[in-house]
């Protein structure tokens, strides 16, 4: 069979294109963006990439076969050149979840992590867990994980990891990806407002994440943190399956930690030590992601003490805070934080880390909430931890960045353009600084661009 997927170089449906690949079907692709690290890895696989949406992609040609069926990513509307060939055409189409659902995941024994924040290092460490333990699991996740190289794998037992989204599956099916994936285990990381396209408000999240419980058999677990009140009111929505929780203030699953900055943390499970994790990841909120994944992984049947070992083997996720050059002193990081909380969050566990060095946040408002202005009123406070911050302000964006940098209080300024941001750090970067982007897309290479001039 032929595939051709429609948004291909998404991290979801480039993890799809992998599967399929895997699998042994024929499978190519086209998008409207093209960027790392989704673009190599499919290039990686011999995956041919085209690029734009076009209908005579969608057509036989005497030195191209027409593909059998077509996978279609959410970044579709109506309106769109090569969706409205396909209806009018007739053509079998199909969502990327849909898919995954009936082809890879049916007889899987799924462990599905969904929240607003953390899904992608919580579903890669769960992954690393499970592999460590010998399980072979299989995984397609948001981002590509260091320690496996590649966002997606069928895997050769039956744990299935899957990165939960709550972004709708399709132009055709308005309900949330995870409905699909019929998960044994749930992880339920945190809820916050988010999707300001598509959600009028947080209690239409709320709705969604009870249509996921819904799904989880009463033979299975929830794995639920602890200290999220708006998960809480979840649960009282109606709840059938057993539930463990987690935090650091509360929950079955508990951490204490031994530095500031994340690096090291007891874990207590119902009051009794488990033992102590030592790794290179940051911040609180990735010690919740990691009692988050711990706890999941002993629910699929390991052993937790075992576990803690594995944990300095984690290598983390790529543009999850990764450092992608230290150079002339500079350190320079490339992040995927596209929302306050996680920002706030993320500079904090820098924070810790690094003391009284400088730290310039380096910010493109990327999201479809991010470009419509959700989340102005929170960005300046998110940013407290920096002693600087740059901003990227196309003149396309919708909203007034001007109150966000006078909140800032002279540490901000706005920027129209990629070359104009590198040529203001340049000029205002020394050596020590910590440097990091922020964006959930290609940032015009502006990270590694820097990284490069520095």
């Amino acid at each position: 069979m032929r595939l051709h997927i429609l948004g291909i170089c998404g991290t979801f449906m480039g993890g799809v294109a992998a599967l399929a690949r895997e699998l042994g079907l024929e499978v190519e692709g086209s998008d409207a963006n093209v960027y790392p690290p989704m673009s190599t890895q499919l290039e990686a696989l011999g995956i041919a990439l085209q690029t734009g949406y076009r209908a005579e992609y969608l057509q036989a040609t005497p030195q191209h076969a027409a593909p059998d069926r077509i996978i279609v990513g959410n970044a579709l509307a109506r309106g769109n050149a090569a969706v409205e060939y396909l209806l009018d055409a007739g053509l079998d189409y199909v969502s990327g979840p849909q898919w995954l659902g009936e082809t890879v995941l049916r007889g899987r024994a799924v462990l599905a992590v969904a929240g607003t924040h953390g899904k992608t290092t919580t579903s890669s460490l769960l992954a690393h867990l499970l592999d460590a333990a010998g399980t072979r699991p299989g995984f397609l996740i948001g981002g590509v994980p260091e320690n496996f190289g590649v966002s997606a794998r069928l895997g050769a037992g039956a744990p299935f990891v899957i990165e939960a989204d709550e972004y709708d599956t399709a132009f055709f099916d308005k309900r949330s990806k995870f409905v699909h994936y019929r998960p044994r285990i749930a992880v339920l990381n945190n809820l916050e407002y988010d999707h300001a396209d598509i959600f009028p408000d947080v209690a239409a999240i709320q709705r969604q994440f009870h249509h996921l419980l819904r799904t989880v058999p009463g033979n299975g677990r929830l794995i639920v943190n602890a200290e999220d009140a708006r998960l809480a009111e979840v649960l009282a929505m109606g709840c059938w399956t057993p539930v463990e929780t987690f935090g650091i203030d509360a929950g079955d699953w508990r951490a204490r930690l031994l530095d500031a900055d994340g690096g090291a943390f007891e874990v207590r499970r119902g009051g009794r030590l488990i033992g102590t994790v030592r790794w290179e990841l940051l911040g609180r909120h990735n010690v919740m992601n990691a009692l988050a994944a711990l706890a999941a992984a002993s629910a699929a049947g390991v052993d937790a003490a075992a576990s803690l070992p594995a944990f300095a083997g984690f290598r983390g996720v790529k543009r999850r805070m990764q450092l992608i050059g230290t150079r002339d002193g500079l350190h320079i990081y490339d992040d995927f934080a596209h929302h306050p909380t996680a920002i706030a969050t993320t500079l904090a566990g820098l924070r810790a880390k690094v003391g009284a060095a400088r730290i310039l946040a380096v910010l493109e408002p990327r999201s479809n909430s991010m470009r419509a202005g959700a989340h102005a009123a929170a960005l300046a406070p998110a940013l407290a931890a920096a002693d600087e911050v740059v901003l990227l302000a196309r003149p396309a964006l919708a909203w007034d960045t001007a109150p966000v940098i006078a909140a800032l209080d002279g540490r901000g300024m706005a920027v129209p353009d990629t070359d104009t941001l590198l040529a203001t750090l340049a000029a205002r970067a020394r050596a020590g600084d910590h440097v990091v982007f922020m964006s959930n897309g290609g940032f015009e290479g502006a990270p590694r661009r820097f990284a490069e001039r520095a």
